[in-house]
């Protein structure tokens, strides 16, 4: 009786020490499961690296075309926010609540319409190669605004970043080519970007980060629609390509190098977290340099690729330590 009770089945030995073959294989498939997780999470992040590190070049592109930063950008925001509220809708995302909308538009409004300002202007003073480098000292600077405003502590960590990327943009400048307008340009684009990080940590709290970028780029294209409608009274309108091979990059910049970019990150910072995606975006400013001296002829120097080297080895190094102003950076 005590057999029967412990052993129901016809084959009580076999039982106890058969598994279920169907557990197996799922103990099998879990841990290949989580590499193609991590393996899609990588090539994601490379994708929107390599979308990002592409719009420097799109943009010099549709430059030779005839537009100027006025009209490019306008054209950026419009299509990007048009495609990403499409994005937040098949999505089911919605909207924050007025005031956070608000603050996000002031961010999108101010922030990212003066960094990007900033940053496309200085295309038009400088290589591609070395506005990307300078734009990619940008942890460096939220690094010492988070020291200074937040009170966060300078490990060593963020020293040694410090020394690599201040001397890493010393030779970058020295290295490259580009006018004295066109450096400070490419320094105030990422000073900016620094201050658009820090505010943005705490404004975007809770918020779900498609519906931030949406507010954000829909705010910079009113701007730029305004400020295209009151250029256009003064009698000096925006500039449009005057080529379809023109149109084409200024379409490469909003829906590649933006939209794509964007939802490509978010996709792959969900498989592999904060800290190994921030390590990854590194390569935006790999491809800029590539893509210019491929497309673009931009000669690229010892000093300036020792330069460029020092600074993403700072960046990185501040990344795989972490600290609490990665922290804000990757917020």
């Amino acid at each position: 009786m005590r057999r029967c009770l412990a052993s129901p089945g016809p084959f009580p030995a076999q039982r106890a020490t058969m598994s279920d073959p169907r557990s197996s294989a799922a103990r099998v498939r879990q841990p290949l499961r989580h590499a193609r997780e991590q393996l899609a999470g990588v090539l994601l992040i490379a994708l929107s690296a390599s979308a990002f590190g592409a719009m420097a070049i799109f943009a010099r592109f549709a430059y030779d075309a005839g537009t100027d930063v006025y009209g490019l950008l306008a054209v950026r925001f419009v299509l990007a926010a048009g495609a990403l509220a499409l994005a937040m809708r098949l999505r089911g995302v919605s909207l924050p609540g007025w005031r956070k909308v608000l603050a996000l538009a002031a961010m999108g409004g101010i922030g990212y319409v003066g960094q990007s300002f900033c940053f496309f202007t200085a295309l038009n003073h400088a290589q591609a190669s070395l506005v990307a480098l300078l734009l990619y000292l940008y942890p460096l600077f939220v690094t010492i605004l988070a020291a200074v405003f937040l009170k966060e502590r300078l490990g060593t960590a963020s020293v040694i970043a410090l020394v690599l990327c201040s001397v890493g943009a010393g030779l970058t400048v020295g290295g490259g080519q580009g006018s004295a307008l066109g450096i400070g340009l490419g320094l105030a684009s990422a000073a900016i970007y620094s201050v658009y990080i820090i505010v943005g940590a705490r404004v975007t709290a809770g918020v779900n980060p498609l519906a931030t970028t949406t507010v954000v780029c829909g705010a910079a294209a009113v701007v730029y629609v305004v400020v295209g409608v009151l250029r256009a009274g003064a009698g000096v309108p925006p500039q449009f390509p005057q080529s379809a091979a023109g149109w084409l990059a200024l379409l490469a910049i909003a829906l590649l190098s933006t939209v794509l970019a964007i939802l490509a990150f978010f996709a792959g910072l969900q498989r592999l977290g904060a800290a190994r995606a921030s390590m990854l975006s590194t390569l935006e400013p790999v491809v800029t340099v590539v893509l210019a001296a491929l497309l673009l002829g931009e000669h690229v120097g010892m000093t300036q690729a020792l330069g460029g080297g020092l600074i993403l080895a700072g960046v990185l190094w501040l990344t795989s330590k972490g600290s609490g102003a990665q922290d804000v950076q990757q917020n």
